[in-house]
């Protein structure tokens, strides 16, 4: 196998415009999509390429940070880097100066994702695979090497989450299916909160019409009769079979978050999602109980794998939306991944990269762990930016054939 150096990091500040209305919720409005990416590159021309979501402003400050953090990578071989990338990862994770400005969450952690990111990449580049395959072709042993499961141990040694893919190991076969059929995917790019009642019910009936069977509701409006109107509009123009989801984006108190979801249950949404603050993990179990069997959704806001299991272990959580370019990346998603995995419960990723690492990571969680093959969210608008495009037909994401986790971007092609 070739050998791959890591001879020189590169930070690229990355903004892209949207269209108008596009991309905003209840808190966020006239949002700039960014990418803090991470390069690494080695002595064969090849180049890591890894993705940090932020909104504009900030972008900067988290590339500063991927300089300081990844100096600690230069000169160091792929494999061997990856072979105990656990290790690197908390040790990155503990830095004893930028580890204050966190730890694990905010500037740092994003920094932190960026860089682990770039690594799977530039590791799935030197082997010739798409991410998805590389996953998969390792050993139990050496997934469970590529994960910090530190501050877990009560609930998942590493011993334990080595048992739990042995578990499933040998009845891979039976869910190979997906790599020829696809893994599904739900359309968010109908719902934003700013768009007219109008655009929300005509983008929905073409997306139907595509083959969407899932569709997300940004929700949140001061005028809580907004939400209602257009909640139950779309349901009366995609009918009862379609699952419709709720997104609150952090926007209500606990008080008017019980009020508005006791008002919003009728329409049958399939989960009900960030319905207060992220880090109120108490007001999150309240809601929980009281719009059962309806699930809570998190994951967009959650930064890391402890605060994730505060939330798994106390019930306030039914569905597991962990996103690799929020927490510490690939490696940080495998280990919240197997933690829901133990726990029983679904994960459906949120796509801060526009579902282009995450098709690869459902496909290993669905044949490797034995996830639920459920759906992964689709937001298209940045499409055209990226060099192998996630491929969706018919509602469905198709399995990426290139090397790497399909994150290089056309702007940065000639750099």
């Amino acid at each position: 196998m070739k050998t791959s150096v890591i001879q020189r990091v590169e930070a690229r500040d990355v903004r892209f415009p949207v269209p108008a209305a596009a991309g905003t919720d209840a808190v966020h409005s006239a949002s700039e999509y960014a990418y803090a990416v991470t390069l690494l590159h080695d002595a064969d021309g090849r180049r890591g390429c890894g993705l940090a979501l932020t909104l504009g402003k900030g972008n900067k400050l988290v590339c500063d940070a991927i300089q300081l953090l990844a100096e600690a990578l230069i000169g160091l071989e792929i494999e061997e880097l990856m072979a105990g990338f656990g290790a690197t990862f908390h040790k990155l994770a503990e830095h004893p100066q930028l580890r204050w400005l966190g730890p694990h969450k905010g500037v740092v952690h994003l920094a932190l994702a960026s860089i682990t990111n770039a690594c799977f990449d530039l590791w799935a580049k030197a082997r010739g695979v798409p991410l998805w395959r590389l996953l998969l072709d390792l050993s139990p042993e050496q997934i469970v090497a590529l994960a910090d499961f530190s501050y877990l141990e009560e609930v998942l040694t590493p011993g334990e989450a080595l048992s739990l893919i042995q578990k499933h190991y040998p009845s891979r076969s039976q869910r190979e299916s997906v790599l020829q059929q696809g893994y599904p995917g739900y359309d968010t790019s109908v719902g934003w909160f700013q768009y007219e009642d109008a655009k929300v019910k005509d983008g929905a009936l073409s997306a139907l019409e595509q083959g969407f069977r899932a569709f997300k509701l940004k929700v949140g409006s001061a005028d809580g009769e907004r939400d209602l109107r257009r909640a139950f509009l779309l349901r009366d123009a995609l009918g009862s079979e379609v699952l419709i989801m709720l997104d609150v984006n952090q926007q209500w108190a606990l008080p008017r978050a019980l009020e508005m979801c006791k008002a919003l249950l009728p329409m049958n949404p399939y989960w009900i999602e960030e319905p207060t603050h992220p880090d109120d993990v108490s007001a999150h179990k309240t809601i929980a109980d009281a719009i059962s069997p309806v699930p809570v959704a998190l994951g967009e806001h959650i930064p890391n794998r402890v605060v994730f299991k505060n939330f798994m272990q106390a019930g306030a959580v039914q569905l597991v939306q962990v996103d690799c370019t929020r927490v510490g990346g690939v490696s940080e998603f495998l280990s919240v991944s197997l933690l829901a995995r133990k726990l029983g419960l679904p994960v459906v990723p949120h796509v801060g990269d526009m579902g282009q690492i995450h098709q690869h990571l459902v496909i290993f969680n669905h044949i490797a762990l034995g996830h639920e093959k459920l759906f992964l969210e689709y937001i298209p608008h940045l499409k055209e930016h990226f060099a192998h495009p996630a491929e969706v037909s018919e509602g469905v994401y198709r399995c990426p054939q290139e090397p790497g986790s399909s994150c290089d971007l056309k702007k940065l092609a000639a750099v």
